[in-house]
């Protein structure tokens, strides 16, 4: 039956049908032909119901809503002038700087495509008037803005929890610390990559005034991750604070939400949530088939079983995460193999938020590891003169630190697992 299904999956895929829609129709063939004809497809409605009626969901529009509100503000700017006026004068600084402003995007939106985005057309044509090379540019910023699914907000954290039920508070602070440790490890190595390019310092008083005028991005992740901590928000709470605040600060401070904007933003964030949500609903319904037909109970009894560690069936799973993140992007991919890997994971011992954040950082590499890399297509938007070779040239030291960023949260899982305990 697995064979059946991996065969329907990689057919209907190559032909061009969307992932929602694959694993629609593979469920409901699934349905029909094994839960009772006619009978079995009653199920379908009621389980896209259920998968969407879920409280912990309902924080993934707003989410996306306040990165598409930010991704017009124009707080990105102010970031990034912010952080050059603070950063500029060390070895590779204005690289130093990107780095830093996609770190604290990513702690605002929760989006590698709109950290990319933002902060690539500032950081773009600044750099490289400035002497940086446009290779190194485009793959710092590849690199940079697949911190905003780690950093949290984080939408694939969200469906993590809203697939195992696992605390979304817990696995948001879960990533704050490898969040930072990733960027800092981004940032030794950019500031040796380009450490030839220097620039004057500037003033104290640049500095400051710099600052002040950032001060409302500054806020946001103060507001959604202290927030969560300190247990004044729930997850969900916090993503509808984060809207008012980013819509406030947008339209009051920035003057930003023109109405033609906020077309924009409403279109874009439709269009969005209805592709994430067409996959869960589709993910859910090719889940409960695998279910009833026991493929997960034994996949997993053939795992625990293996005369092997449970170490070797680690790496084999985050091979598979690598190979399936060439060909698909991070939500197709938590969707269909979590109903799987999730049972493996905790009967071999495994904590699941540790898990949680190793799976993440595989989920970056997807967004920056060819053909499908989704931050290489959307950096090839931003710069349409440089060619796809040139953006996974650059990226591609970032995919190999970002694998051994994996094996060092394998041998330290303390990194993630050391502030959540008392968040729900």
């Amino acid at each position: 039956m697995g064979l059946f299904f991996a065969g329907g999956m990689a057919t209907l895929m190559l032909v061009g049908v969307p992932v929602a829609f694959t694993l629609a129709v593979l469920a409901a063939i699934g349905m029909y032909w094994f839960n009772g004809g006619a009978l079995g497809l009653s199920q379908v409605p009621i389980i896209a119901y259920k998968a969407l009626d879920d409280f912990t969901m309902s924080a993934l529009p707003m989410y996306v809503l306040m990165s598409q509100i930010l991704l017009f503000s124009g707080v990105g700017k102010e970031l990034y002038e912010m952080a050059s006026r603070w950063l500029r004068h060390l070895p590779g600084g204005l690289a130093l700087a990107t780095l830093v402003c996609c770190g604290i995007f990513a702690a605002i939106s929760g989006s590698s495509v709109a950290t990319a985005v933002t902060i690539g057309m500032v950081a773009i044509p600044e750099m490289t008037a400035r002497g940086y090379d446009k290779k190194a540019v485009l793959g710092l910023l590849a690199a940079g803005g697949t911190l905003g699914i780690l950093i949290p907000p984080s939408v694939p954290m969200i469906i993590y929890g809203s697939v195992t039920g696992e605390s979304v508070g817990k696995l948001f602070i879960a990533g704050v610390l490898p969040g930072i440790l990733l960027l800092l490890i981004f940032m030794g190595y950019a500031s040796w990559k380009m450490r030839h390019i220097k620039e004057a310092p500037a003033t104290w008083s640049e500095r400051w005034q710099g600052t002040r005028k950032a001060v409302w991005g500054l806020m946001m992740p103060v507001l959604i991750i202290g927030g969560i901590y300190s247990g004044i928000f729930t997850p969900t709470e916090a993503a509808a604070a984060g809207v008012v605040f980013s819509a406030l600060v947008a339209g009051l401070v920035y003057r930003s939400l023109s109405w033609d904007n906020i077309k924009k933003i409403l279109l874009s964030t439709v269009a969005t949530n209805a592709m994430i949500l067409f996959i869960i609903v589709g993910a859910m319904l090719f889940g409960f088939i695998l279910t009833s037909l026991q493929i997960p109970q034994a996949m997993t009894e053939m795992a625990t079983s293996l005369p092997v560690s449970k170490w070797v069936v680690f790496i084999l799973i985050n091979i598979l995460l690598l190979v399936l993140g060439c060909f698909l992007e991070t939500v197709s991919i938590l969707v269909i193999t979590l109903p799987i890997l999730y049972p493996i994971i905790t009967a071999l011992g495994f904590d699941p938020i540790w898990f949680a954040i190793i799976m993440v950082v595989n989920m970056e590499l997807a967004l920056i590891t060819p053909p499908v890399g989704l931050n290489l297509f959307v950096l090839k938007g931003v710069d349409p003169s440089s060619p796809i070779s040139t953006i996974v040239r650059g990226a591609a030291p970032y995919a190999m630190i970002m694998v051994l960023f994996i094996v060092l949260l394998a041998v330290f899982p303390w990194l993630s697992l050391g502030f959540i305990d008392g968040v729900k």
